[in-house]
């Protein structure tokens, strides 16, 4: 079984569609628990609050009229829209709804999300006072830095506000960075105090560098994500996320329109374990580990 917090979207199915309906939300679980995944966070990147919030109260209305949506959606994972604005870092994030974090807006997403928060991606660079970390934190839902390029001192003092994770590390920063100083080995050095994730697709993270990663954070600190978007399960093709287009090609890489950037993933969890288990050698039970284990203790979830 896995359990995975970072799902935009599956079967073709897009949970930030605008006009996402609990049938969408059904298909989307139903193929899920067919590829043998026992629960997930539905993910819902940056747009304007608006069109966030309306997203958000389409899956919690889902989760509220449907039985197996409610147990397959664990909960929700909102990715954005306080991220870093800088072109490789905001990644495939629309950089006109890219904002400053804020206690009021904060608020405005949770109470669309209906209570179902369980993960909060910021930058902790974009939180000045870590405000918003420490709100959410004390509400118990997990902050997870991402996207973003703090400085050493500024990841110490959001991971004091209460930081305790880091979204796909080696993705959502730019594809040239000074060799010693950046994001990813800030994380890293950090990496005894947060769960760190990674999109396992060998795409995204190379499978060379996710094992030398992996040997760093060691496997009980390390989680895997599949980032799905619509085009999960499905293949080569045009597919959406959001309002933007993505060409997933044959090697199943998933490019923004202008091929400048990956756009989340069409993998699946089975696939990602195949590689684990093909390319990194690792034993069933250290796969059940990062894909089933430490999501969910990640989130402070009991084990289903």
């Amino acid at each position: 079984m896995y359990f995975d917090l970072q799902v935009n979207g599956y079967a073709g199915v897009d949970f930030n569609a605008d006009a996402l309906s609990v049938e969408d939300a059904r298909t989307v679980c139903r193929e899920l628990a067919d590829h043998q995944v026992a629960g997930i966070l539905a993910t819902v990147i940056t747009a304007e609050l608006d069109q966030m919030g309306a997203r958000l109260a389409n899956i919690a209305r889902a989760c509220e009229q449907d039985e197996l949506v409610a147990k397959m959606i664990r909960g929700i994972h909102i990715e954005g829209p306080f991220i870093n604005p800088e072109t490789g870092y905001v990644g495939a994030h629309p950089q006109d709804a890219v904002r400053g974090a804020d206690v009021d807006s904060m608020h405005r997403l949770l109470d669309a999300a209906a209570g179902l928060t369980r993960i909060v991606t910021l930058a902790p660079e974009c939180d000045p006072g870590g405000k918003v970390t420490k709100l959410l934190a004390d509400s118990g839902i997990t902050v997870s830095a991402g996207h973003c390029n703090p400085s050493k001192d500024e990841l110490a003092a959001s991971i004091d506000a209460g930081l305790s994770m880091f979204t796909h590390l080696g993705n959502g920063c730019p594809l040239l960075m000074h060799r010693h100083d950046n994001i990813i080995q800030r994380a890293l050095s950090f990496s005894e105090k947060l769960a760190i994730g990674f999109i396992a697709d060998g795409v995204h993270v190379p499978f060379n560098a996710l094992r030398n990663y992996l040997a760093r954070t060691g496997l009980e600190r390390a989680f895997i994500v599949t980032d799905a978007i619509a085009a999960a399960g499905r293949g080569p093709g045009v597919f959406q996320l959001g309002s933007q287009q993505v060409v997933v090609d044959e090697h199943l890489a998933t490019w923004s329109a202008d091929r400048q950037n990956l756009v989340g993933s069409a993998s699946t969890m089975p696939a990602v374990a195949n590689h684990l288990r093909d390319e990194l050698g690792l034993s069933d039970s250290e796969i059940r580990k990062l894909t089933f284990e430490n999501p969910q203790r990640a989130i402070g979830l009991e084990l289903t």
